[in-house]
């Protein structure tokens, strides 16, 4: 079993940064992918960027420029740096790790860009 633990989520107004993290413990493999989704009211789950063991990215194109995903292996935690937030990015935003053919969630953590 994997636990997922994510932090940084809050209140943040048009144009300003967040730092979302996610900590992984518990039966961790070296080899795994990980990305963020997020949730907005209403609307169906959607990825917003993914990184894998041998550190390739990827990321939805409407977060392409604005938001990087990073991970510290020696901390088993990945973060995702959000830049330029807009309000449509307001969502409840979800980590997840996938390994050995399963994929696990964290509990997600509130992200609201507003003035």
């Amino acid at each position: 079993q994997v636990q997922l633990v994510e932090s940084g989520g809050g209140l943040v107004q048009p144009g300003g940064s967040l730092r979302l993290s996610c900590g992984a413990s518990g039966s961790i493999s070296r080899i795994y992918v990980m990305g963020w989704y997020r949730q907005a009211p209403g609307k169906q789950r959607q990825l917003v960027a993914t990184i894998g063991s041998s550190g390739s990215t990827a990321y939805a194109d409407s977060v392409k420029g604005r938001f990087t995903i990073s991970r510290d292996n020696a901390k088993n935690t990945v973060y995702l740096q959000m830049n330029s937030l807009k309000p449509e990015d307001t969502a409840v935003y979800y980590c997840s790790r996938q390994e050995v053919g399963v994929e696990y969630w964290g509990q997600g953590t509130q992200v609201t860009v507003s003035s």
